[in-house]
């Protein structure tokens, strides 16, 4: 018997990274798993029919509201998880643009935002789990940028909220990693090389981290849980 048997799972943000390690966990401990990302193709790449996916932007509130729409009306909802993050190259607060600001802002604050609103009735009914995935440097600035920082401790504050108002309910996880070797480093201004990236954490290890908190009795919630790779990170500092 696998931990999630029985539950339905969304993963938004799930092409690849953290998001499809995610959705690939829930789906080998027993859950039904909708995956949805902007690009399917590497979800039915990676997954075959082991994931449902779902073609969404974050960004597109009336879109989250049709995907919502279709998956409640089929059934129950037990997990919503949210991977959907970017960043960009030029993140100095001195060189960063105004509206890639707005594109941070936009994707991992708002998006994540959206996808709570739209469901959030469903995973009511169920007494399910909210988790989204943060950042240790929400907490710990580092080399990602003052704008990408923001919206990290934004997304922290959100879900604290939120878990004091529906502390009768759904529960809310954020996950903070460290360092993972996903696809959106190769967006830094310098890339890590090879030996850097082995010190990483993978993005199974963050998907197990979203399995263990989602997979706890409803008595017990974990609000935070921040994962470091071993070797290269401390907390306030950095490789």
């Amino acid at each position: 018997m696998g931990a999630l048997n029985g539950r339905v799972a969304l993963v938004a943000g799930a092409s690849s990274g953290i998001g499809l390690a995610t959705a690939l966990a829930f789906a080998e401990a027993g859950a039904h798993v909708h995956a949805a990302a902007r690009r399917v193709e590497p979800i039915r790449e990676a997954a075959g029919d082991r994931l449902e996916a779902h073609a969404l932007d974050v960004c597109d509130r009336d879109a989250v509201a049709r995907l919502a729409g279709r998956l409640t009306a089929t059934g129950p909802l037990h997990v919503l998880v949210v991977a959907a993050g970017t960043n960009v190259k030029q993140r100095r607060l001195g060189d960063l643009q105004a509206e890639d600001w707005d594109r941070l802002i936009a994707v991992n604050l708002t998006g994540a935002f959206n996808v709570v609103d739209a469901l959030l009735p469903a995973l009511r009914e169920t007494q399910g789990d909210v988790v989204l995935i943060g950042s240790v440097s929400g907490s710990w600035p580092d080399h990602s940028g003052p704008a990408y920082q923001a919206t990290k401790a934004a997304l922290e504050a959100l879900a604290r909220g939120a878990a004091f108002e529906q502390r009768d309910g759904v529960r809310f996880t954020t996950i903070a990693p460290g360092l993972v070797d996903t696809p959106i480093l190769d967006n830094r201004p310098s890339p890590p090389d090879a030996e850097t990236r082995a010190e990483m954490l993978r993005p199974e290890d963050v998907a197990a981290a979203c399995l263990f908190a989602v997979s706890l009795p409803p008595r017990a919630c974990v609000p935070e849980l921040t994962i470091l790779p071993t070797a290269l990170q401390a907390l306030g500092r950095t490789a």
